[in-house]
């Protein structure tokens, strides 16, 4: 099981051990699945009613590949937990929340000073996401 540093969500947390993408889809029991770069999250789609958690692991910082997991399932209307683990860094955090993600567990702790300003850092956005905020131009523009 991962600490979890930061959570989003006011439901008990997960603590099933995630099984692998492919093993997920080949069983009916399990609850909670770790996506690897290199996984498609949309092979997942079929049984979102199913999942409770779903951890994305980040093994360097430098791979962004998990943001577009997030955003593939809250798009598909996933509600259950998106947990980002791994090389998660300060830098990550607020843009991480915007695709979708609701937990954090970072292999290094995070200073949580550091973490609290990078998740209130901008007030306005330009890119419509997964965290609810209108971006700015709706704003300036209303429909």
């Amino acid at each position: 099981m991962v600490d979890v540093q930061f959570r989003f969500r006011d439901d008990e947390a997960v603590n099933d051990p995630a099984v692998t993408v492919d093993a997920f889809t080949e069983q009916s029991n399990a609850s909670a699945v770790r996506i690897e770069p290199g996984d498609d999250a949309r092979d997942l789609l079929p049984h979102l009613d199913r999942i409770a958690l779903v951890e994305v692991n980040f093994p360097a910082w430098t791979d962004g590949r998990g943001y577009s997991s997030a955003r593939v399932l809250r798009e598909a209307g996933f509600t259950g937990e998106i947990r980002a683990v791994g090389d998660v860094v300060i830098d990550m955090l607020s843009h991480l929340k915007r695709c979708g993600f609701d937990a954090f567990a970072p292999d290094k702790p995070l200073n949580p000073t550091d973490a609290q300003n990078a998740f209130e850092r901008w007030d306005n956005v330009y890119q419509a996401t997964a965290d609810g905020r209108q971006p700015i131009w709706a704003l300036r523009h209303p429909a």
